[in-house]
């Protein structure tokens, strides 16, 4: 497993609610990371799971 980080903006539905989010996770590839991040996102920001979150920036593998 890698470690990925992430530094850059959040959007939620269309609109930027954080223009700068940093957060680490570990994952088997980056489409699982990108996943754990905005799960972690929503969580951390009580959002709804049902919620659109997208994460615009990069992913850097660590």
């Amino acid at each position: 497993m890698n470690q990925y980080a992430y530094d850059g903006p959040v959007m939620e539905f269309e609109n930027c609610v954080a223009h700068r989010w940093k957060s680490t996770t570990y994952a088997v590839s980056e489409k699982k990371a990108r996943s754990n991040l905005v799960y972690q996102f929503k969580k951390q920001h009580n959002r709804l799971p049902n919620t659109k979150i997208t994460l615009p920036g990069k992913l850097i593998a660590v």
